[in-house]
């Protein structure tokens, strides 16, 4: 028998459809994972076995197949544990392969069976409603979730948890997306003393949508300054606060169970390499600029940065988009911010 779960792998934010297919047959014992893994991937087998010796299953003493479908989509990170897992628990007759072909899985397991929080449970959330199934993720991730505006999400804290409820055992409780609240105050320009001329420049730049650039001596309230601008520009549209979630999703920096209410504000270090700043590295994740979308991005000491840093800066302010290029891919992160930058004389 093959069971077949669906999962996702990211492209940026985009979101690819992924299949995990699992067949037990008869031959020696063997645990192979197929459909190009990365190395986080292929000790998934590990985590899995263990997951499901500690709920009272043992894996069956035959050959097992997993192949992540298709096969020619590189297979990055952790949260295919769950699926796995879940493709193997339906080709073992434990649960019904018929009722998890309707939801989408994705989700870190600890050893002990727990599910840890993974990156991109949003965009999956969004992807999956659009598909007309339900999400199963983490239980802590279950109200980020919930704001994707599906009506099923099952969020366990624990693979038993998930068992329990499609056995009927103990049904889990819908995950409620959190109220929106106040959140943390932006800092004031009432704060600032003197500095007139300034202060009105910075509201001018808020206002218009400008660039800004700082000069003055150590001291002088530049950050300070630079710091107060997202207070001083409009709240986050709802379109806006989901574009602005996706992208800290899928670099794991959504806060638990909401969504990004406030204008971003990011303050990179001048020792920031290009692919910190515009996105890149082993996994292509979203740097500052588009960590920093629709909201500020502050580079203070600007000479000190690296001229090809600098540089890598001038098509994502003209497009408000940035494209990573790689030999087997291209992936676009929005990158649509004001520049705010400050040095000395």
């Amino acid at each position: 028998m093959v069971a077949h779960i669906n999962t996702v792998a990211f492209a940026g934010i985009d979101v690819l459809p992924i299949e995990a297919q699992v067949a037990i047959s008869g031959g020696l014992p063997t645990f192979t994972i197929v459909g190009l893994p990365d190395k986080a991937v292929g000790e998934s087998k590990e985590r899995v076995r263990s997951a499901l010796n500690a709920i009272g299953l043992a894996l069956p003493p035959k050959r097992i197949t997993v192949n992540l479908a298709p096969a020619d989509v590189q297979k990055e990170g952790s949260h295919f544990d769950l699926p796995i897992a879940l493709g193997l628990l339906a080709a073992m007759g434990v649960l019904p392969a018929e009722e998890m072909a309707q939801y989408t899985a994705l989700g870190e397991l600890g050893l002990d069976g727990s599910i840890a929080s993974v990156a991109g449970v949003l965009p999956a959330a969004v992807a999956a409603n659009a598909a007309d199934r339900g999400l199963i993720c983490p239980g802590s991730q279950g109200g980020e979730a919930a704001w994707a505006g599906g009506a099923d999400v099952l969020a366990p804290r624990s693979l038993l948890e998930l068992i329990n409820h499609f056995k009927g055992v103990s049904v889990l409780t819908p995950p409620q997306a959190a109220a929106p609240g106040a959140g943390t105050a932006y800092l004031d320009l009432k704060d600032i003393k003197g500095q007139e001329s300034a202060k009105r420049a910075v509201e001018i730049a808020a206002a218009g949508g400008h660039n800004l650039l700082m000069i003055g001596p150590p001291g002088s309230g530049k950050s300070m300054l630079a710091a107060r601008m997202p207070g001083l520009l409009p709240p986050l549209s709802a379109a806006e606060s989901l574009e602005v979630s996706m992208i800290h999703s899928v670099a794991g920096q959504l806060p638990e169970g909401g969504i990004v209410r406030q204008r971003p504000f990011r303050d990179p270090h001048h020792s920031a390499s290009t692919p910190a700043l515009v996105g890149g590295g082993l996994r292509v994740k979203p740097g500052e600029i588009s960590l920093a979308h629709r909201g500020v991005l502050f580079l203070d000491e600007l000479p000190e940065f690296s001229r090809q840093a600098l540089e890598s800066l001038r098509q994502p302010l003209e497009t408000g988009r940035v494209v990573v290029a790689r030999a087997n891919a291209h992936i676009s992160y929005p990158a649509r911010f004001q520049l705010v930058a400050a040095m000395n004389p």
